[in-house]
């Protein structure tokens, strides 16, 4: 059995980055729109005419960012770095109509934790394709709210989100796992102790995570279990302590996997890749999960 803890992969996944729309007379008396960016990760806005190149600016960039690309109706934006929360940038995009327009480019939203990677905008919200695309905005956010309700409806009944919930409170003689191996790691903004257990027809892993940054709050915002061999996803029941840890405080996360996990198309065990992903869209770590671990 292999376990592994990696620190922070600067190429982190794509899975909070946002495809938005925004409409410029909905925000009349916005003298500067924000645009979320990441380090290393491409932003690209998306307008209804074509920019001119030669107007179109970041101010006090430099250093931090990539040149600007300006291709036609789209201005590609890509942060060297991740941005300072206090950390802003403002880019002017010139329409070749000469209108200007003022923007803001600022770190990811604490509170939500996503990363704007395409931004359509609009002048007016009333032209066809503002129309087209604040109904899809519209139906993004419909179907996302369905799936979230069916996710916690299964979860009220689900045998492995209730031993992953007995796990986080400390109550692990109540469940039938045993702790296989421990290990931690300390970075700059958070300390990480990490539990891999077995059990009957089931493996879990523990993360208690200790958030050490001075004025930042640590969020785990998505796991990710799938195969090592096709990459398929897999379930994998979540359950956390606190939503989000304050500078200082410390919490609980809890993963189980059940063994029906483990088996592939033809019904043979496989191993499986568990990773975990922080607020600002990192990969904060991973685990490899043997099949030896779902013991009979």
């Amino acid at each position: 059995m292999v376990a592994l803890v990696a620190t922070p992969a600067l190429a982190g996944p794509r899975e909070k980055a946002q495809i938005r729309t925004l409409v410029l007379s909905e925000h009349p008396d916005d003298a500067a729109h924000r645009i979320h960016v990441a380090g290393q990760i491409v932003t690209v806005l998306r307008f209804e005419q074509p920019c001119d190149p030669l107007k179109t600016k970041l101010l006090g960039w430099e250093g931090r960012f990539e040149p600007l690309v300006v291709a036609g109706k789209r201005v590609v934006i890509e942060p060297f770095r991740a941005l300072a929360p206090d950390e802003s940038v403002p880019l002017l995009v010139t329409l070749a109509d000469g209108t200007e327009l003022s923007f803001l480019l600022r770190p990811p939203v604490e509170e939500w934790g996503w990363t704007d990677q395409q931004v359509d905008v609009f002048k007016d919200r009333e032209s066809y394709q503002a129309v087209v695309s604040s109904l899809s905005r519209a139906l993004k956010a419909k179907n996302a709210l369905e799936e979230e309700n069916e996710r916690l409806r299964q979860e009220e009944t689900s045998a492995d989100h209730a031993l992953a919930a007995l796990l986080v409170s400390g109550a692990r003689a109540q469940t039938p796992f045993r702790v296989i191996k421990s290990w931690g790691a300390v970075e700059a903004d958070s300390e990480l102790s990490m539990r891999l257990y077995s059990g009957k027809g089931k493996a879990a892993v523990t993360i208690a995570v200790r958030n050490q940054s001075e004025d930042r709050p640590w969020r785990m915002v998505r796991a990710k279990l799938f195969s090592l061999k096709s990459h398929e996803p897999r379930t994998v029941a979540v359950r956390s302590e606190h939503a989000s840890l304050s500078p200082g405080q410390s919490g609980t996360f809890a993963f189980v996997v059940d063994r029906s996990a483990f088996l592939d198309a033809e019904g043979q065990l496989e191993t499986l890749m568990l990773e975990f992903y922080r607020h600002d869209g990192l990969r904060q770590g991973y685990v490899v999960l043997d099949p030896r671990l779902v013991r009979e």
